[in-house]
């Protein structure tokens, strides 16, 4: 009920899922560094004030700080864990939100170029960016950040928007067949 949708959900019967993904680890990196500072600063001042009369009043208001932040954090883990990029062999899709889901979308027949950015950071934690251009239009997905093994899923995505169609159409046709055929073997399986 209070759980967000998976992505698979959204996707049509017709559509082959390429590539599921969340945003690498890295992209937490600010939140863990903020969150650490400011406990650190809340214990340092509570630390000071033991010794004043009258500081209950201080040190209760930046333990409930310290709660906030800790709060906000564990919101912050939580919305990263419920992103997920999904790419298809039809569109682009970006599901968000933990309360509110937001779907953005964009059809891969729109992308035009497709552009991978890599860091010395990103190469040494595995994480790139993505810049994907459509037809003239900045598009929802303009730049994805923080992609896990992005050559993986640079050549994928540049396979489907580039690649030769009726060779992925016939590669689908033989993975379907191959799931209906296991759906349908497990589905005659008597149960002991």
């Amino acid at each position: 009920m209070f759980a967000p949708r998976d992505p698979d959900e959204y996707l049509l019967e017709s559509e082959r899922r390429v590539i599921r993904v969340r945003r690498h680890w890295a992209s937490l990196a600010w939140q863990v560094f903020e969150a650490v500072a400011l406990l650190a600063v809340c214990v340092m001042i509570s630390y000071l004030l033991r010794d004043i009369s009258q500081a209950w009043l201080f040190q209760n208001i930046l333990w409930y700080a310290a709660l906030a932040v800790m709060l906000r954090f564990v919101y912050q883990v939580i919305e990263w864990w419920v992103e997920r990029i999904v790419v298809t062999d039809k569109r682009f899709m970006m599901t968000t939100g933990v309360f509110t889901t937001k779907v953005l979308m964009m059809p891969i027949s729109k992308v035009t170029d497709l552009t991978y950015k890599r860091t010395a950071t990103g190469r040494v934690f595995g994480y790139g960016t993505m810049v994907v251009e459509s037809a003239g239009q900045i598009q929802a997905l303009n730049n994805i950040e923080y992609l896990p093994r992005p050559e993986q899923v640079y050549d994928a995505i540049s396979e489907l928007v580039f690649g030769d169609k009726k060779a992925q159409a016939e590669r689908f046709s033989m993975i379907k067949a191959q799931r209906l055929a296991r759906s349908t073997k497990r589905a005659r399986k008597p149960v002991s």
